[in-house]
């Protein structure tokens, strides 16, 4: 695994001619050299206690390159077009359980760090980190890509921030410790849980304000829509439960399945076509594998220490999960249900984020 912190320019040597065999050879060798790099499947994956992004490339089980990106990454998104990477980074200090809120508050603060890392995923270089946005926990692409919707955890809010002008454009009241956060294939809704409050708010895209309020599991941490932009699914961590949201109304809200009472539900990826939703437990340590069509569990799939981001690549074929106290993803095979290899990170990955 290489840690990239700059790029070396090569110096120019003599050219060949085009046609002749030198050059032929020359350019088959340099195409044979690039194109299972070109093909490969890659997850991005924010490892907040090193402030750095791996690239995993999830056919071959390696680590293509770390990434420094800023402070605290957890929540990050790909644009559309893959281009993009967009990663929420946070100067307020990480209090895991048992700490107070009391005795976080009193940890220092750097707000300066506060922002949206962006990276050109064709270069993996930095590109200049957006700004206006407080403590950011996750962040999500619009259909057009021309707008970060952003959940602001010490806040309150959601920020709708512009990209290309890289200032913030709205912000909307969603509820306290908002943490998931995510936008309908339609483009008309952005959806946005509430830990503290156990709600999930529905905001209208267009006039950014919010259409309606839900009650939830306790402690919804994360949200997939279908693909028609009429339901969601939300994971509660307090409640081990997954609950089935209707858009826009947020009516009828009703518990899809109860888990095991250990399971902490965090990360939710859903395969439409499968007709199946995969749910990470966190402290649970494993997957669990959900029938939509008559909320049923299929299996659960042993991955790892408390995983917590998950992303499905390859088509559906493959399911990625960041297991944040190991340093490590899994890579599961979605036909067999097994986990085919783990890939080492940086220190406690967060979130995952697969290429389109």
């Amino acid at each position: 695994m290489r840690t990239v912190t700059g790029f070396r320019a090569f110096p120019r040597r003599n050219v060949l001619r085009r046609g002749t065999p030198e050059a032929a050879v020359l350019l088959a060798g340099a195409w044979l050299a690039l194109a299972p790099v070109a093909h490969a499947a890659r997850a991005y994956v924010s490892n907040e206690d090193d402030g750095t992004v791996t690239v995993v490339d999830t056919q071959r089980l390696t680590a293509l390159a770390t990434l420094p990106v800023g402070k605290r990454p957890r929540g990050l998104a790909l644009s559309h077009d893959g281009t993009r990477l967009y990663v929420a980074v946070s100067g307020l200090p990480k209090c895991p359980p048992p700490m107070t809120d009391e005795d976080c508050a009193r940890l220092p603060r750097d707000p300066q760090a506060d922002g949206i890392a962006v990276i050109d995923t064709a270069t993996l270089r930095p590109l200049p980190v957006l700004r206006g946005v407080s403590d950011p926990e996750r962040v999500e692409v619009s259909h057009d890509d021309r707008t970060l919707y952003v959940s602001e955890e010490d806040a309150a809010r959601l920020a709708v921030l512009d990209v290309g002008r890289a200032k913030v454009r709205a912000t909307v009241a969603v509820g306290r410790e908002p943490e998931g956060v995510r936008a309908s294939a339609d483009g008309r809704w952005v959806l946005v849980t509430s830990e503290e409050d156990n709600t999930l708010a529905i905001v209208d895209a267009h006039t950014y304000t919010r259409h309606s309020t839900v009650n939830v599991g306790k402690r919804p941490r994360d949200i997939a829509i279908t693909p028609d932009s009429r339901t969601a699914y939300v994971s509660g961590e307090g409640d081990a439960s997954v609950y089935q949201v209707a858009i826009p109304s947020g009516a009828p809200a009703a518990r899809l399945l109860q888990l095991r009472t250990e399971a902490r539900p965090m990360g939710v990826a859903l395969d439409a076509r499968g007709g199946r939703l995969y749910v990470t437990t966190g402290r649970g340590g494993t997957v669990a594998v959900v029938a939509v069509a008559d909320a049923s569990l299929v299996t659960e799939i042993a991955v790892g220490a408390r995983p917590w981001g998950i992303a499905l690549t390859e088509h559906g074929t493959r399911l990625v999960t960041a297991n944040g106290p190991s340093g490590d993803v899994s890579v599961v095979d979605t036909q067999s249900l097994r986990v085919t290899g783990k890939v080492r990170t940086g220190r406690g990955p967060w979130g995952v984020v697969a290429e389109p």
